[in-house]
């Protein structure tokens, strides 16, 4: 027998190893817990009935048409995911340079929120606050000679939160990255009664090279001209991040995200033990599509590192994890 020890000679009994030797005993020393509880499932829609169509930088990730979107629903509730996040592929001919059908009462994004409340009243809905999807620009905002205009853009922001909220969104989430944003939206909701919705603020935002997939769902990586790092943040940066999160939770944010997620882990720690406030990251397209890609090319596993992945969000301190594998994820947690 091995008298090799690794603590010091002080402990000379002690083998961590004992409590990793069974199943059981690995469950009953865990230190972070993965449940559906904690998952939100980003769904791309598009127009049309009963129609499903692949996003290609996307494995596995299908656009929806409301009434598909609405089935889905039922499905993630079933599986007890608590709130689905909706972002649209919007018709090219509605898109114009300030953004419009954002906050056209019947837009896309609203007609599906309608018909999920209906469907599955018991399910949270989250909206995107943001121009980009409605923008012939496809930029978050609205752009005058090469910029994009902040004090402008709030007052898009706000009626299209509005008219998301009177469709039905539970949560609105601004992921602009507008100053002021977060303030401006709250007046605008408590001023017109809407006081129980919530605000999940993309609070840190990263200027990321892992949203291109993304943007091919939504139909806007071909007409983004530029890019976003005059508004979105330098990747570099960890206490700039601390001070929008502060300013957001000042404004009135029920709750904060780090976005992207796993190669800022490190800014949702500082956050969450500096706030304390409900801290949520985004496994983004890019972090989805590198390990679903690497998966069916038979590189990964992908039911192992999808939930290896998302407790490690856990881990840093995410209270909640918006990532695309959400369905997946469920099924596995369950035992299905």
């Amino acid at each position: 027998m091995s008298t090799r020890y690794t603590s010091l000679g002080r402990f000379p009994n002690t083998r961590l190893r004992r409590n990793r030797r069974e199943a059981w005993s690995r469950r009953l020393v865990a230190e972070t817990k993965l449940s559906v509880d904690d998952l939100i499932w980003p769904v791309f829609v598009q127009e049309g009935k009963n129609e499903r169509t692949p996003v290609k930088s996307m494995p596995g990730v299908d656009r929806l048409t409301i009434d598909l979107f609405a089935e889905a629903a039922k499905e993630a509730r079933d599986l007890g995911i608590p709130a689905v996040a909706i972002f649209p592929e919007t018709d090219p001919k509605a898109k114009t340079p300030d953004g419009r059908e954002a906050y056209n009462p019947d837009n896309l994004v609203c007609r599906a929120i309608m018909a999920v409340k209906k469907a599955v009243p018991d399910i949270g809905v989250v909206c995107d606050v943001a121009l980009d999807p409605f923008n012939s620009d496809g930029h978050d905002g609205i752009v005058r000679d090469g910029y994009v205009q902040n004090d402008e853009t709030l007052d898009a922001l706000v009626a299209q939160a509005l008219v998301q909220t009177e469709a039905g969104a539970d949560i609105q989430a601004p992921s602009d990255m507008m100053d002021g944003r977060i303030g401006a939206i709250r007046k605008a909701l408590d001023d017109k009664g809407h006081i129980h919705t919530q605000i999940m603020s993309y609070a840190a935002k990263y200027a990321s090279a892992f949203y291109n997939p993304f943007r091919d769902a939504i139909g806007s990586s071909g007409a983004l001209k530029g890019d976003k790092k005059t508004y979105q943040m330098d990747y570099a940066n960890s206490d700039e991040a601390l001070r929008e999160v502060a300013f957001d939770i000042e404004e009135g944010a029920d709750m904060v995200m780090v976005k992207p997620g796993l190669p800022y882990l490190d800014i949702v720690r500082r956050v969450k033990d500096t706030f304390g406030i409900p801290t949520y990251a985004y496994q983004v397209s890019g972090e989805y599509a590198m390990l679903r890609g690497a998966a069916d090319r038979g590189w990964l596993d992908w039911n192992r590192v999808l939930i290896e992945t998302l407790t490690g969000f856990k881990r840093a301190g995410c209270d909640g994890i918006l990532t695309y594998g959400a369905v997946d994820a469920a099924r596995l947690l369950k035992g299905l």
